[in-house]
């Protein structure tokens, strides 16, 4: 249902508030280089740090300036099942095409847990899901067992796959089969986990090359593995520079130096250190970037 390269779009700040109109100019960047589809409010778009009205406010501008033009796919996860529901009800309710959901976070629930709390969200709002696991933030990790007991629901169609295991990407594709579609959520392994069968990636470095992450995963339904492997290696340092701190504070630092939006990140995010942003700067220019 949802494939290919999908940006988990940056949240623009300027003086503390959303640039909504920075935002809108960032859709357009991302539809006109080819990007597939659009995550807003997921953990790159900084939606720990957005309110409730913000959170929707950010969904609609995207899902208004998309205009069916691709898929948009709202961050709705939460650490209250409660307010997964709320929120994935109120992203189908403005027209969102599906909704991303992080495993419950700072709680740590049981492999039963998650079960039935991802169960829950499925039952109460009929609108496209998908599981979105990454251990590194939540301190939860989705075991491949889980995946395959939650796969057969009908409105669980993917899994966002960010552990940075390939072992257990491909136990995820070993159990489920057809049952689930799974996507690659660390860019550094895109293509060896769409060798094992994913279907592209929710990705952060889209953020500032989506022509090139688009012409990776173009490259590979177009069977031209030979040119996917190369962007592969050629993107591996760069997309590597997302992360030397906490992401998103890299993408929107880069953001910043190409002029594309404020670097502002929400406290308590901080701006970059400037050793960091020198390092991050000189790789930038060896891609062309800046």
């Amino acid at each position: 249902m949802f494939k290919g390269s999908i940006v988990a779009i940056v949240t623009p700040f300027n003086n503390g508030q959303v640039d909504f109109e920075k935002l809108r100019e960032l859709v357009e960047f991302q539809i006109s280089n080819g990007t597939d589809a659009i995550v807003p409010c997921g953990t790159t778009g900084e939606a720990s740090t957005l309110d409730y009205d913000e959170h929707m406010d950010v969904v609609k501008t995207v899902i208004e300036q998309v205009n069916k033009r691709v898929p948009v796919i709202a961050g709705t996860g939460s650490n209250s099942t409660a307010e997964a529901i709320e929120l994935s009800q109120k992203a189908k309710e403005v027209g969102a095409d599906g909704v991303l959901l992080v495993t419950p976070y700072y709680n740590k629930p049981t492999q039963e847990g998650l079960v039935r709390h991802y169960t829950a969200i499925a039952d109460a709002v009929a609108i496209p899901q998908i599981l979105y696991n990454v251990p590194g933030r939540t301190g939860v990790n989705m075991l491949p067992e889980t995946v395959a007991r939650l796969a057969p629901h009908k409105n669980i169609v993917a899994i966002k796959e960010a552990t940075g295991s390939l072992q257990q990407a491909s136990e995820i594709l070993a159990l489920c089969g057809d049952q689930i579609d799974v996507l690659s959520g660390d860019d550094f392994i895109t293509f060896p986990m769409m060798a094992c069968g994913a279907k592209g990636v929710i990705s952060v470095l889209a953020n500032i090359m989506p022509k090139t992450v688009a012409e990776l995963t173009d490259a590979f339904y177009a069977g031209d593995m030979e040119k996917a492997r190369q962007l592969h290696l050629q993107t591996l340092k760069i997309g590597n520079a997302m992360f030397i701190e906490s992401n998103p504070i890299p993408v929107k630092t880069a953001l910043g130096l190409m002029g594309k939006c404020s670097d502002e990140v929400r406290l308590p995010l901080c701006p970059m250190g400037e050793a960091n942003k020198a390092k991050l700067a000189a790789i930038m220019k060896e891609y062309k970037l800046i």
